[in-house]
């Protein structure tokens, strides 16, 4: 296991709010070497004391669960070194280029348009054999962007590229979906009616009751779309909607999903106004909170027409999902928060009506259905619930567990991300063109009418 750790853009909201948790968790459950390092890199004036506190802020704030002792032993294993992105000995010094040929992770939580400069910086001072290169989302700024960083990173990794860099996707280390993989693909009667004849909808939702919550200088540059739905949403409805792997190694299950990105299909200029929505909250009530208008929000320019709620539909051109409608749902500053997937069925070709998987949290699975001879205004709902299975590790424990450990289950691979890209772009052209209007919604509702 990697027992050095650099995290790149170490002063930021990512690394503060999700990273030093995660570690702090994993340091908890026994899952980090005795002898584990963590530099923090960023271009703040610190010394080593200045990362302590700051990072035991923030543990203090986001990590208050975990126990004091591993907290403690995280904060030991911090040092921090002052870096520019631009220059290749300055990022060299990070990692402690030519002192050691210990393999080190270098996790890149920056934005997208600086993954290239900081990647071609690292493969400039040479990493030790055994490294590896964590990308956040979103990967690349569109479909034109993810090629070119594809072709770099190929280009200093070349053969070895998929086993050095690690796309991270967080949705992939929740509890939930990682269980998801196992309802879906090993229950012999759910995979009977997974397909067009008996399924006639899947939904996917990322409802979420924050609003924008300080984040504009990250938000308002990307909003709704390329925050969850090109990368997050899209990994969860490939789980749901791919093939069984023909083998149990993490190149099939890749494999799967990444057939399931290249198929799918999203409205055209022309359908793009029936098939998808966007809009922005407006002032509201969300529970005890009075939120003001996005437009309103401290560093929002509303000229970006930035949008705060999206909704696609889309369809998967693969024999088995003929004639299934898949709609993604996203939005902020709603009533009520709710991540689930939810799967329809034809009436009368399965024996029930609808199945609810929850996507975050506790593992939940509810079933509504009908008994021979019930009319449908009269369901029976079954409901299955218990604690996550991993003893409630969060999902970046799980992403550092994997990129540490050397594996690739909870990376998103290259070809995925670009289909990904290429399934969004129509949608994103669309609302560029105008073809779709901007829309507003109270914050504390439920959002715009739903589509079709």
């Amino acid at each position: 296991m990697i027992a050095r750790l650099a995290v790149f853009g170490a002063s930021g909201d990512l690394a503060g709010r999700l990273l030093f948790p995660a570690l702090a968790a994993l340091y908890a459950a026994g899952r980090l070497p005795d002898r584990f390092e963590l530099v923090g890199a960023a271009r703040d004036d610190w010394d080593d004391e200045a990362f302590r506190r700051h990072a035991d802020e923030r543990l203090a704030r986001h990590a208050a669960g975990v126990p004091a002792a591993a907290r403690t032993a995280l904060l030991r294993a911090l040092r921090y070194s002052t870096v520019d992105l631009s220059d290749a000995d300055s990022v060299g010094r990070v990692i402690g280029s030519g002192e050691s040929d210990e393999a080190i992770a270098a996790y890149l939580a920056l934005p997208p348009k600086v993954f290239g400069t900081t990647a071609r910086a690292l493969a400039t001072t040479g990493l030790p054999s055994g490294s590896r290169v964590a990308v956040e989302k979103p990967f690349g700024e569109d479909l034109h962007h993810a090629r070119e960083l594809n072709a770099l990173l190929e280009e200093l990794f070349g053969e070895t590229t998929e086993e050095v860099v690690f796309r991270v996707d967080h949705a992939l280390g929740m509890s939930t979906v990682r269980r998801l993989l196992a309802l879906r693909l090993g229950n012999r009667t759910l995979d009977a009616v997974w397909n067009g004849e008996h399924v006639e909808e899947v939904q996917v939702l990322w409802e979420e009751d924050l609003a924008l919550e300080g984040r504009a200088g990250y938000y308002d540059g990307v909003g709704a779309l390329k925050d969850v739905m090109q990368n997050h949403m899209l990994q969860v409805l490939a789980v749901l909607a791919m093939e069984p792997p023909r083998g149990d190694d993490e190149h099939a299950l890749r494999d799967c999903k990444a057939q399931v990105l290249a198929a799918l299909r999203a409205p055209d200029l022309e359908a793009a106004h029936a098939c998808s929505r966007r809009a922005r909250y407006a002032a509201g009530r969300v529970g005890d909170r009075d939120i003001p208008a996005y437009a309103d929000e401290d560093g929002v320019d509303p000229a970006r027409c930035t949008e705060t709620f999206a909704e696609v539909v889309l369809e998967i051109d693969t024999p088995r999902w003929s004639g299934t409608r898949f709609v993604l749902r996203a939005g902020k500053a709603l009533g009520r928060r709710r991540k689930e997937a939810l799967v329809r069925f034809r009436a009368g070709s399965a024996g029930a009506d609808e199945l609810r998987i929850g996507i975050d949290g506790p593992f939940d699975l509810a079933l509504t259905l009908h008994a021979a001879g019930d009319s449908r205004d009269d369901p029976q709902h079954v409901r299955l619930s218990g604690p996550p299975p991993d003893s409630g590790l969060p999902p970046y424990a799980h992403v550092l567990s994997d990129l540490l450990g050397g594996g690739t289950t909870l990376s998103v691979r290259g070809d995925e991300a670009v289909a990904a890209w290429r399934a969004m772009m129509p949608v994103l052209d669309a609302w560029a063109a105008g073809t779709v209007p901007l829309e507003e919604y109270p914050a504390g509702s439920s959002g715009p009418p739903r589509l079709g």
